[in-house]
């Protein structure tokens, strides 16, 4: 199968966590069920607050907190979409070998999967996938600035229109 190359970046600016949210809800619109999303950024970069908004968009149940100690949760749908299956692998230091443990591949055909530090641990998962990298302020600050990249991978968002994802 022929690589496609990534296609160019969204950059955006979030200035609350309530943007970040609704930025996840403008994101969800795009998802369907077999994606893959990679979350980065620093701690408190609001990784968690973007999937909230995700959850929101695709009206799944149960708070989307952050699955920090449990690893993975899933929230099914209330509706007809995908589930959205929330993993922290922030503790996992593994590689594909822990996260095979996670069953991911299993649940990825018919759920959202969102993964918080996941860079370098899932990208083996699928050859589509949607990277979103969060930038903030570092070190003794307030600001809620965050800059946000969002970069599709793969055929899957081959010609997606991510600029939509700007409010």
């Amino acid at each position: 199968m022929e690589a496609v190359a990534p296609q160019s970046p969204a950059e955006l600016t979030v200035t609350s966590p309530e943007q970040m949210r609704d930025l996840g809800r403008r994101l969800a619109k795009l998802l369907r069920a077999g994606d893959l999303v990679l979350l980065s950024g620093e701690l408190g970069a609001g990784k968690t607050t973007l999937t909230r908004g995700l959850g929101e968009g695709l009206g799944v149940r149960g708070a989307v907190t952050s699955p920090t100690f449990v690893i993975a949760r899933v929230h099914p749908s209330l509706g007809d979409g995908p589930p959205l299956v929330h993993v922290d692998a922030y503790r996992l230091s593994g590689g594909l070998d822990e996260m095979e443990d996670l069953d991911l591949d299993v649940s990825l055909p018919e759920s959202v999967v969102v993964v918080e530090w996941g860079e370098g641990k899932v990208e083996e998962l699928t050859e589509d996938r949607l990277h979103v990298v969060i930038h903030r302020a570092v070190g003794d600050t307030t600001d809620e600035v965050r800059h946000v990249t969002v970069q599709g991978v793969g055929a899957r968002w081959a010609g997606a229109e991510l600029g939509s994802l700007s409010a």
